[in-house]
């Protein structure tokens, strides 16, 4: 059983158990979050479309924040006496995914969003 999920503009391949490393995300070390499902995939099963794909839950927790590894760009034309380096360090959260499942209906809508939509109406 896996899922494909969009963290940050960019998709991953996660299981349960998984642990991914993604841009720098604002949540503290600890807190639980809510990944955003583009496929879900249980042997002979998948799920891709609209309402089914709302069943599906991923959960993760935030492990840590990281740096990751220094990336040096270096820049040089012979004969010419131009040299010039440069280099960063991507700031970086690792999450590690502690369940996906398939929900048997889906989730209730939230009391202030639907209060919105009676008075909207």
């Amino acid at each position: 059983m896996y899922a494909i999920v969009k963290v940050g503009g960019k998709q991953y391949r996660v299981e349960k158990g998984d642990t991914l490393l993604v841009d720098r995300m604002r949540e503290d070390e600890g807190a639980k979050l809510t990944l955003e499902p583009l496929l879900f995939a249980d042997g002979d099963k998948s799920v891709f479309e609209g309402a089914d794909l709302q069943k599906v839950k991923v959960e993760a927790v935030v492990a840590g924040h990281e740096r990751g590894k220094k990336v040096r760009v270096v820049k040089f034309k012979p004969k010419r006496g131009y040299k010039l380096t440069r280099g960063h360090r991507s700031e970086l959260t690792r999450l590690e995914v502690s369940d996906i499942k398939m929900l048997s209906r889906k989730p209730a809508a939230k009391k202030s969003e639907s209060k919105e939509t009676e008075d909207g109406s």
